[in-house]
């Protein structure tokens, strides 16, 4: 089946606590992840992309809106123990809102991760349709949070539904794409897999409403439950490009895999150091790959560095959508279909006491150090004593943009 119009469809498909060495086409030998592999065998593999926070909702926060996500107020998780009041303001327009506005059917199945209360829903935010949960993680299960309570949506509806997280998540793209043939679509895929709690497919459901004990889950070997849950995201994707092919959209259509952050435990950063919640770089470096066939080369490779915020900006470039707001992300599909350089610019990343900037190989963490990132990957040597003129011009601009985004803090509502 062919579809009439000609606008780039465009699949994100974003991992929860995906470490940088957990996947086969980032040299992982301890799982099998083939369809991911396939994706990255038929398209762009970044070695160099980042996550904008070392944790979820700073993260999910810049890749909806394209902008550091201090600029919004979201700098750290939104807990369901003490954030239920908080979340992405109205003030912020969305990627999904922009794609709305030029025709696109959007959907978020997964994980939202941006404010628990109803006016937070995904649903206020350009997405037409959303089913999944508004909280860190759940039951793979019985679909409860981290502190007992019920957290499976149907758009604005809080309901029940029976099935494994990561099946539902395909289950509902798949019906997703069958329903869009003729429309220009955006469906994010926001997988909980492989944060915990720790749950394979057979696995019993460990929490219940008002007991959501053991956070992590009973599985006692958690690495090969972990093993588990991630051949069944991978064989997900799979079932989602294979429906994209049989349906006839494959070049028609832009697959985006990466994931929110670094992992923490059985995840590996691949010898990076660091892990999930902190500014090192197994924090923050993760896997990331663009696909489609016919558009963007197959088997290619690329070293230079991107990150999630530059998503908004490449997401609304293919849909040909006109962007008001300022954005801090820049557009990579030049890169991705044409190997193009991308500017020179810093980045900069900020969790609970520690921030720094990257500025080609150098980067400067705001304690002093600095390290060139090309000699030194595994973050193991001081230099800033060798170079002392390069760590004074970087920290002086990370001095600034701390200043620059901190104004946003306080207007988180």
């Amino acid at each position: 089946m062919k579809k009439s119009h000609t606008s780039l469809n465009i699949i994100l498909i974003l991992a929860d606590d995906l470490g940088y060495g957990d996947l086969g086409c980032y040299g992982g030998l301890d799982l099998e992840t083939p369809n991911i592999d396939a994706l990255a065998d038929g398209g762009l593999k970044f070695t160099d992309f980042h996550s904008n926070a070392p944790v979820c909702s700073p993260t999910r926060a810049a890749v909806m809106t394209g902008r550091y996500q201090q600029r919004s107020g979201i700098e750290g998780v939104i807990t369901a123990k003490s954030h239920r009041n908080r979340g992405l303001g109205k003030d912020q327009t969305t990627i999904a809102q922009i794609l709305k506005q030029v025709g696109y059917a959007t959907a978020i199945y997964g994980k939202w991760h941006l404010g628990y209360h109803p006016r937070y829903n995904p649903c206020n935010f350009g997405f037409d349709e959303f089913r999944g949960f508004v909280s860190g993680n759940i039951d793979y299960h019985s679909h409860i949070d981290q502190v007992g309570e019920a957290d499976w949506w149907s758009n604005r509806n809080l309901k029940s539904e029976l099935g494994y997280t990561t099946d539902l998540i395909t289950q509902y793209g798949l019906y997703f794409i069958e329903n869009n043939v003729d429309t220009p679509f955006f469906l994010y895929l926001a997988h909980e897999c492989p944060h915990y709690p720790y749950q394979g497919r057979k696995d019993p459901a460990d929490r219940s409403i008002g007991n959501p004990y053991p956070i992590h889950g009973r599985r006692q070997n958690k690495k090969e439950a972990y093993k588990e849950m991630m051949e069944a995201m991978d064989e997900g994707v799979g079932a989602i490009v294979a429906k994209v092919k049989e349906l006839g959209l494959a070049s028609q259509t832009v697959f985006f895999f990466c994931s929110d952050n670094g992992p923490v435990s059985p995840g590996l950063t691949g010898g990076l150091r660091g892990q999930k919640g902190t500014i090192w770089e197994g924090g923050h470096r993760v896997p990331a790959i663009a696909c489609c066939p016919s558009i963007i080369p197959s088997g290619c490779v690329t070293s230079q560095t991107a990150t999630t915020l530059d998503l908004f900006p490449t997401f609304s470039h293919l849909a040909q959508a006109e962007v008001s707001v300022e954005l801090d992300g820049i557009n990579l599909w030049p890169l991705m279909v044409g190997g193009s350089a991308l500017p020179d610019r810093s980045l900069f990343w900020r969790f609970k006491n520690q921030s720094c900037i990257r500025q080609g190989d150098w980067k400067f963490i705001d304690d002093g150090q600095l390290f060139n990132l090309a000699d030194d990957l595994a973050e193991s040597t001081d230099i800033v004593n060798q170079y002392p003129a390069r760590a004074e011009d970087l920290e002086a601009e990370l001095s600034q943009w701390n200043r620059n985004v901190s104004k946003g803090i306080e207007r988180q509502t």
